[in-house]
């Protein structure tokens, strides 16, 4: 059975104290940065993806919320790997809910960028396909970081599977005027994503809104348009 100690035990044979140093200060975890805190193990994702589908199929709710509780960031992460795979292989028999209950329940333990950007379309986005959004706009609203990129992120199964661009449209609006340069990215990420499925959509946004949006939310949005497209609306601002 994937008990808490078998999957910690498997991560901490992956770690490096190497990797833990540069990974601390890639994720800046620093005083009064935005992962302050947050402690790591050194183990690259790709050897916490193997671990979670080795255990995923074994490993029980309680387990997983301990990793989710972890106050090191890999175990933080594997949970959510093994989250998204009870998920998806529940999805298919329609007892999915039960894993968007925990997730949404633990979503102040999905506390950094990776964290969010691993989950949130997997899990909430496809929950959402064909339901009800209001949760997202709950979440863009809260005055935490992690829960308003969970909010944008979670668009981006709309705007992949259904080429469905009216949330990262509406929270786009929202977010213009987030404090906070992650978000900032997260958007505009999100919208070159919307771009890429109906360019027509993300372009009238643009030209209403490009001028009050942050520099880093437009660069990101505008990242695949032509030179000239993209020196219009950066001369525009």
């Amino acid at each position: 059975m994937g008990s808490y100690k078998e999957i910690v035990r498997d991560l901490h044979r992956k770690s490096s104290k190497e990797k833990k140093e540069i990974l601390q200060r890639f994720f800046k975890t620093g005083k009064g940065e935005y992962g302050e805190g947050d402690q790591f193990l050194g183990i690259v994702v790709p050897d916490q993806r193997k671990i979670a589908q080795h255990h995923a199929a074994t490993t029980d709710k309680k387990t997983i919320i301990e990793l989710l509780d972890s106050v090191y960031h890999e175990e933080r992460l594997t949970g959510l790997f093994i989250l998204c795979n009870k998920f998806n292989s529940d999805r298919k028999k329609g007892n999915e809910k039960q894993w968007v209950d925990l997730y949404l329940k633990k979503a102040d333990r999905v506390n950094n960028w990776d964290l969010v950007d691993s989950s949130a379309h997997i899990i909430l986005g496809q929950w959402l396909e064909d339901k009800d959004r209001k949760i997202l706009y709950a979440l863009a609203k809260d005055n935490s970081l992690w829960k308003n990129r969970i909010a944008v992120v979670a668009t981006w199964h709309f705007i992949r599977k259904q080429h469905d661009l009216r949330d990262i449209i509406e929270l786009s609006k929202i977010m213009i005027d987030h404090p906070h340069d992650l978000m900032h990215k997260a958007t505009g990420w999100m919208l070159r994503e919307g771009w890429k499925k109906d360019a027509r959509q993300i372009e009238t946004f643009l030209n209403q809104f490009a001028s009050r949006m942050p520099r880093t939310m437009l660069r990101y949005a505008i990242e695949r348009m032509k030179e000239q497209k993209r020196k219009s609306y950066l001369n525009n601002r």
